[in-house]
């Protein structure tokens, strides 16, 4: 089955797009802040940690460079864990470029004309039009810095989507209906394969954010590679014990059948 992943500007209603088109299609919903409560709850992660997706706390991320990292990676490792799981609609400020391109899933940007955005967010946080044009533009401007820095992703540029909304361009249902066409057209052409890649791609992404929140890994390079299940795993010193170590924390991942290592000479330098 589809799934689909909107990213939206402040004000372009993306959000309530998603949630029309989930209950169109009769897909199961989830919002960037539920993907980051759920982040929370598997890491042990607290709020203030998670202080780095918050954009009301400008700046906050590049002093936590380091570790905003490794909570991007939890983050991206809960999304596709959930997208594995088909008939999803995901939408928050920056999901869709997380989705792999894989065949099955469908990235979508919303955007929509400034004034309007201006217009929305007076009207959603109860302030005048030059508090309103204030906080638009400096959103903007710190959501770009932050995915460039954290993800090396220019959230603006188009090619990273596979359709760019003008929520404004036409009514809502005629957008949900487009929308939901592509997805049935999706459900009739993706095969197991792409399927198959899109869960190797989420243990990948599930091992990585395991071995960075092991306290013994954290940022230790392990190279990882997952294909229909089987997970193998390279990195400079991944011999006893710690190759033992790692293997364990991969067998947890649900969807691994095996693993295997590969190690080079050179001591791996692990957190003691």
């Amino acid at each position: 089955m589809a799934i689909i992943a909107l990213s939206q500007q402040l004000g372009s209603k993306g959000t309530e797009l998603g949630r029309m088109l989930a209950e169109r299609l009769q897909y199961r919903f989830m919002s960037g802040d539920e993907v980051i409560a759920e982040t929370a709850m598997r890491f042990g992660v607290s709020d203030d940690q998670l202080l780095v997706f918050d954009l009301r706390t400008p700046h906050f991320w590049e002093r936590l460079r380091a570790d905003s990292h490794r909570y991007l990676a939890f983050m991206r490792s809960v999304l596709l864990h959930e997208l594995t799981h088909d008939r999803i609609v995901a939408a928050g400020r920056t999901l869709a470029h997380q989705v792999p391109h894989v065949g099955c899933g469908l990235r979508v940007r919303v955007v929509a004309p400034f004034a309007m955005r201006v217009n929305q967010v007076a009207a959603d946080e109860k302030i005048d039009a030059h508090a309103a044009e204030k906080l638009v533009r400096e959103h903007d401007r710190e959501l770009h810095e932050r995915s460039h820095s954290l993800s090396g992703i220019d959230i603006d540029d188009v090619t990273q989507y596979d359709a760019v909304i003008n929520s404004a361009g036409h009514p809502a249902e005629i957008i949900i209906a487009s929308l939901a066409e592509t997805a049935r057209r999706i459900d009739e052409l993706a095969g197991p394969t792409c399927r198959q890649q899109l869960r190797d791609l989420a243990i990948e992404a599930q091992i990585r954010a395991a071995l960075l929140a092991h306290p013994k890994v954290l940022d230790a390079q392990i190279g990882i590679q997952c294909k229909s299940g089987v997970v193998k795993l390279n990195g400079t010193g991944l011999v006893a014990p710690w190759d033992a170590m790692v293997t364990e924390v991969a067998r947890k991942i649900e969807g691994v059948i095996t693993v295997e290592i590969t190690a080079e000479e050179a001591p791996m330098l692990l957190s003691e």
